[in-house]
């Protein structure tokens, strides 16, 4: 149905490899990994073996030192394949997750540290969102306070993806009171370190979609950080933080297209099969049109998208673009995923046809990591220069 646009040779043999690694995980494996709740392990021991969760961290650490515009045509054609946000998430903060270690840890954290990532030998979890804080970073309340040897954390992260199994944490804390600082967002520091689970615990939160990779609410009490696990300089958290959010926008967004296209190519083939009334539903205008709004829909953020990678790959300022993409991409696979559902009729609602599934996997990345109305006030005050609203 669709050939993701415009590719290179090596990106072309990019995609393939990766369908190729793929090819064992069909949609009632996912559909297994929804019921059950297990961790698709098989999944993930595929693409480390297969060098993929090291596509865009350098050689020099296991990686395979390719750009944005690699990895989220790797992430894309994971969820492209029936895998959805159960696969996409799985493997997704291997990808950008471990960048503020890679570009602002020194040369012993990076060596220690980056090879086991990428070879799935070490898992990690991230740490950023609180429950009283939600989007607005600067106030987050988890503190790290001095010790003769590092620092000791105590506070509470929500949203935690993958700690349930984690080995390590990368965590991001106060260091400096809020009004202390010259500016909101200053005063916030990031670790890279043990997950201790004698001071840190960690419960699921039951959600819509996505069970087999769980969230979870942590409650931190006595963390001990040795100062050697500090990222960078104290107090720069923040400006490590934002380095990847374009990055990170850009992925949501392709992994969203994929999995928009991948609902879509499920309807189509049910409306050619589907026959009511002595002809296939498929030849009645009432089911063709939303699905050819969908297909463009979905084509038009795929361009965006790509086009944002491609200035994060060359240097270039790419927020607009990226939190755009985001935007578009999102709010494309959602109604993708949607309309595969209401073509499917009653049908669409039984788990049968895989596509109920989609369609609550693809609400997540409406919401997280961020927000649609925070992308448009992004878009408003960056590029249309209009006042700030909140």
């Amino acid at each position: 149905m669709h050939q993701i646009a415009p590719m290179s040779e090596d990106q072309a043999a990019i995609k393939a490899a990766v369908e190729k690694t793929l090819a064992p995980f069909n949609d009632e494996y996912w559909a297994k990994t929804d019921e059950t709740g297990d961790w698709p392990e098989e999944f993930c021991d595929a693409m480390a073996a297969g060098g993929w969760l090291g596509i865009a961290f350098p050689e020099e650490y296991g990686g395979a030192g390719l750009g944005l515009k690699e990895a989220a045509l790797m992430m894309q054609t994971v969820t492209r394949t029936g895998a959805g946000y159960s696969g996409a998430s799985a493997i997704h903060l291997n990808i950008f997750g471990p960048k503020p270690l890679e570009k602002f840890g020194n040369a012993e954290q990076k060596q220690e540290n980056l090879p086991k990532i990428i070879s799935g030998q070490e898992k990690m979890c991230f740490a950023v969102t609180e429950p009283n804080s939600g989007l607005d970073t600067s106030s987050l309340e988890t503190k790290a306070e001095r010790t003769n040897t590092g620092y000791t954390i105590n506070g509470r992260k929500i949203w935690t993806t993958g700690a349930q199994r984690a080995d390590k944490i990368l965590i991001i804390a106060r260091t400096t009171p809020k009004d202390q600082c010259a500016k909101p967002y200053m005063g916030l520091s990031l670790f890279y370190t043990d997950l201790d689970r004698g001071k840190i615990e960690a419960n699921p939160i039951p959600k819509m979609g996505r069970k087999a990779v769980e969230c979870n609410t942590l409650f931190i009490d006595g963390l001990e950080v040795p100062k050697e696990h500090l990222i960078g300089e104290e107090g720069a958290g923040f400006k490590y933080l934002i380095q990847g959010l374009n990055p990170e926008r850009v992925l949501f967004a392709v992994e969203s297209i994929g999995l928009g296209f991948a609902a879509l190519e499920r309807a189509a083939q049910y409306a050619k099969d589907r026959v009511v009334f002595g002809r296939p539903i498929g030849q009645n205008q009432g089911i063709q049109h939303p699905l050819a709004r969908a297909w463009a829909e979905l084509s038009a953020a795929e361009l965006l998208a790509y086009k944002a990678a491609g200035l994060y790959d060359e240097g270039l300022d790419c927020g607009a673009e990226a939190n755009a993409a985001k935007y578009l991409g999102t709010e494309a696979g959602f109604r993708a995923c949607e309309t595969a559902v209401l073509t499917h009729g009653g049908m669409g609602y039984a788990k049968e046809y895989h596509v109920e599934r989609m369609m609550r996997e693809a609400m997540l990345a409406r919401i997280a990591p961020v927000s649609r109305e925070m992308i448009l006030n992004f878009i408003a005050e960056r590029v249309l220069g209009l006042p700030k609203s909140y």
